[in-house]
């Protein structure tokens, strides 16, 4: 159900109306904020007169402490808060949430027909199956996800730069080789986050019946450590031991914890800056961004984990072969063009301080649209006949839709009913789907308390039992 003109209210754009100051921001709170205005922007307008961006997850607000900022963007400048107070004040323009943080129980209701509602969520689809569903993701105006159809994609957000895939391997195939002849395996698997969406160790675990593979972390564990590494945020991040532990082995399994276009981190990156070749599996899409043809082996394009094995096992007997999935370490070789082209254009950056962080970023790219919109409003109802009101905006599933999780390896009827995995992810896709429908039918009803979502869920559940 579209629900129409969500955020494209009626707004009053006059000089005693939404633009004046509100209590639970006072002139002097107002007082404290910088007017700093950064360069190419001329907006003149006083901190008194500026719309508000609330940011409602209370973990996430990209400024130093304090709860209220002013952000002066490319062309124009906001008011941003994480004061809750100023919820349905009419200079409150938009509601900025973070999508793992996002319960529809939890939702600010009434939903203010002059607001609109943004949403960042660059992490994992497991966090919020909400997010996945057409009626979920339609809650929100402007997005920020890893989407590329997002309004704000993150894409390429665990690529710092190209350069990160241009350093030398941190091993060279010769010493790779020279361990591969003292025993190590062909294949590393090193994962603690077990029974996840992707099902992965199911997977591995049949691989592990056809090649060798040392695993290291807590799935599906067949090796220690080495004392020096059994630090966790060693293993998480890029300690040069690590690094130099781990670029040993010829093939990293690089498996992501829920499947969804788009979806990559640094599962397939980190091996790549390596110069380890990654047997990957996760975003459908993930050859759209690859360097060139041969820089990855991808699991979708093999039958079964034994022709995947076999393949593996010849690569691994064959240097020159092997050689060719390292080609991208040659920056002529790197020949994707949606790939290069991705990293220039980005306006955010990964450690990069000429850029914004990529948090910093949509808060501008929402107050530039949002000043647009009011603008559009207000010349609307100055001129109506001249000037059209601001079409209504709304996010679809391309902005961030993922599938129902699906078994790592085998047919969804060959697994035991009492499965934890069966039991867990499945569950939780079609019953975020009960909240998405219970909160929009909150939304469309213009109910106040949040409290009553379950009641509209369970009107949802006998209606559609009826229908059978």
């Amino acid at each position: 159900i579209s629900v129409c003109c969500w955020g494209q209210g009626p707004v009053d754009t006059g000089d005693s109306g939404v633009f004046q100051p509100q209590s639970a921001l006072s002139d002097m709170e107002f007082a404290s904020v910088s007017t700093y205005r950064g360069p190419g922007n001329t907006d003149p307008r006083p901190n008194n007169k500026l719309p508000i961006l609330l940011w409602w997850s209370s973990n996430l607000f990209p400024h130093f402490p304090g709860d209220t900022e002013r952000v002066d963007c490319a062309h124009s400048s906001c008011l941003v808060t994480s004061n809750r107070k100023v919820q349905l004040y009419r200079r409150t323009a938009s509601i900025i949430f973070y999508g793992t943080d996002f319960r529809a129980y939890e939702a600010p209701l009434p939903r203010l027909a002059h607001q609109t509602w943004a949403l960042f969520h660059e992490e994992s689809p497991m966090n919020n199956y909400l997010l996945s569903h057409g009626v979920g993701i339609r809650l929100f105006n402007y997005t920020a996800t890893f989407r590329r159809e997002s309004d704000y994609p993150l894409t390429l957000q665990w690529l710092p730069s190209l350069d990160y895939l241009l350093n030398a391997p941190a091993v060279p195939l010769q010493e790779k080789n020279r361990w591969r002849r003292a025993g190590l395996a062909p294949v590393l698997y090193m994962q603690s986050h077990c029974d996840v969406p992707s099902d992965r160790d199911r997977y591995v675990q049949e691989l592990m019946k056809y090649i060798e593979i040392d695993s290291y972390g807590k799935c599906l564990n067949n090796k220690p450590l080495p004392d020096y590494l059994e630090d966790t945020s060693t293993a998480t991040g890029e300690d040069r031991r690590f690094m130099s532990f781990v670029g040993r082995y010829k093939f990293h399994l690089a498996l992501e914890n829920g499947l969804c276009p788009d979806y990559m981190t640094e599962k397939l990156w980190r091996p790549m800056h390596q110069g380890c070749v990654p047997i990957y599996r996760g975003s459908s899409s993930v050859a759209d961004w690859l360097p060139n043809n041969h820089s990855a082996i991808l699991i979708d394009d093999f039958p079964s984990p034994r022709d995947l094995a076999e393949f593996i096992k010849a690569l691994d007997q064959d240097d020159a072969e092997y050689s060719r999935y390292l080609e991208y370490k040659t920056p002529s070789k790197i020949t994707n063009l949606r790939l290069l082209e991705g990293l220039e254009s980005r306006e955010w950056g990964v450690n990069d301080m000429s850029k914004p962080n990529y948090l910093n970023g949509f808060e501008c790219f929402v107050c530039d649209r949002e000043n647009e919109r009011l603008a559009a409003v207000k010349a609307h109802r100055k001129n109506p006949q001249q000037n059209l009101p601001p079409q209504p905006k709304m996010a679809n599933s391309s902005h961030m839709g993922c599938p129902l999780p699906s078994p790592g390896y085998g047919p969804v009827e060959s697994i035991d009913p009492n499965d934890g995995w069966l039991q867990m992810w499945p569950q939780d896709y079609w019953q975020s789907l009960d909240q998405a429908e219970g909160l929009e039918s909150l939304v469309r009803h213009n109910v106040s308390d949040p409290s009553l979502l379950w009641q509209h869920i369970q009107s949802i559940a006998v209606r559609r039992a009826r229908s059978r």
